[in-house]
């Protein structure tokens, strides 16, 4: 869903109101957050409104999301009515770093239980838009840390393969040192 909206006509009618309704939720959603994100780097609220880049999940108290912390994956411990938040590599690129990514994962539960999470993707819509690090961000004593980017079909898609082939992080290719 979001930031661009589905066509609501191929959704079954038997859903399509609660989808459509959800869809505007998370929308504002990732709106507030980023604004939150925005307002912590010194930015206007909505100077990233369009570069939405965050994702979130929704957890039972089954748990198993697990984050990267040295080498070691650390357990998420789940929280009642917490919704985890994962900044993403493009929200660590655009904000040169003062925001970082951070490897995550969900195992299987030793209970063999049913297990229900929800997670939502709030990534930039305009594919061909030119992304890096924001202006506001770089100065004589901060300088860019990552090349510019878009987001079109295979590129960003394929960079990001790596994590999973061979062990990298996509933020790698785009680095400027």
């Amino acid at each position: 869903m979001g930031p661009t909206s589905p066509d609501f006509d191929q959704i079954p009618e038997i859903c399509r109101r609660e989808l459509e309704e959800w869809d505007q939720q998370i929308k504002r959603l990732g709106e507030t957050l980023m604004g939150i994100l925005c307002k912590g780097l010194g930015l206007e609220t909505d100077r990233l409104k369009e570069m939405t880049c965050l994702e979130g999940r929704f957890l039972d108290q089954m748990g198993g999301l697990q984050v990267k912390h040295g080498e070691d994956w650390v357990e998420v411990k789940p929280l009642a009515g917490a919704l985890v938040i994962n900044i993403g590599d493009i929200l660590q690129m655009i904000s040169n770093d003062e925001y970082k990514s951070e490897e995550h994962r969900v195992v299987a539960n030793s209970f063999r239980e049913p297990r229900v999470s929800s997670a939502v993707f709030f990534n930039p819509s305009k594919r061909e838009d030119i992304y890096g690090p924001v202006l506001e961000l770089i100065s004589l004593e901060k300088q860019a840390l990552y090349k510019q980017f878009t987001l079109s079909v295979g590129v960003y898609e394929g960079i990001s393969l790596k994590r999973f082939r061979w062990k990298a992080s996509p933020i790698d290719h785009f680095k400027l040192w």
